[in-house]
């Protein structure tokens, strides 16, 4: 199955006073807009949360990639769905039942995303491949942005992408935590296809010509 690259940028590192503007910046050349809600008690971090999320919707047209960092998401992950976000991911160390909660998720017209971190392991969770769009493995410890590339992840998501391949599914394998032109090509050898990128996006002067430019070195690994 060919795999296309896919960058999703961060709004982790955008300005969150001018949200619209830093929409704008990427409107033309971003494949989704990432927005990372944290709740202060799953990680560390307390950031933006279903208002928002409803606002930018309003203002742009990409879609809404959500990436929930919360406990309890079997509770609140639906209701970012039913706002119109087009993907939600949960992570698999919080949910409860997270079979009925893609379930949930897909019905509600989103696609169903199931996220990782770095020292959860995956192979407990192969069998519910099935169940969801994109596996999201975290190479940084969720709670923060600007974080430094966690290479002993790698192997882990070559794993991910060997089970998605021998099971033939159409799951997206996201990868997201220091995401940057140094990183971006062993993600894609790893198997990774969609890139989450948050300072190497809206840390440069031309947002829009960094996501091209990432694009390009995924792209360049993922056609060979």
């Amino acid at each position: 199955m060919s795999r296309r690259a896919q960058i999703s940028p961060s709004l982790l590192s955008a300005d969150f006073a001018r949200l619209a503007d830093d929409l704008a910046k990427i409107d033309k050349a971003a494949d989704w807009a990432h927005v990372d809600i944290m709740d202060n008690h799953f990680v560390p971090n307390l950031t933006l949360g279903l208002p928002v999320v409803e606002a930018m919707l309003k203002v742009t047209d990409l879609p809404i990639d959500c990436h929930l960092m919360i406990e309890d998401p079997d509770r609140w992950a639906p209701a970012y769905a039913e706002a119109g976000a087009k993907s939600v991911t949960f992570h698999i160390e919080a949910a409860a039942a997270p079979i009925r909660l893609a379930r949930d998720l897909r019905a509600a017209g989103a696609r169903a995303g199931m996220a990782l971190k770095p020292a959860t392991p995956v192979e407990p969770y192969f069998d519910l491949f099935g169940e969801i769009d994109m596996l999201l493995v975290m190479t940084v410890e969720p709670g923060f942005g600007g974080q430094s590339f966690l290479d002993v992840v790698l192997p882990k998501l070559r794993r991910c992408a060997e089970a998605i391949r021998g099971r033939e599914l159409d799951v997206w394998l996201q990868v997201d935590g220091g995401v940057s032109a140094e990183t971006i090509e062993r993600c894609a050898e790893a198997g990774a296809d969609v890139f989450v990128a948050g300072s190497a996006v809206y840390g440069k002067d031309d947002p829009a010509a960094a996501i091209e430019g990432l694009r390009a070195q995924a792209s360049k690994v993922l056609s060979a």
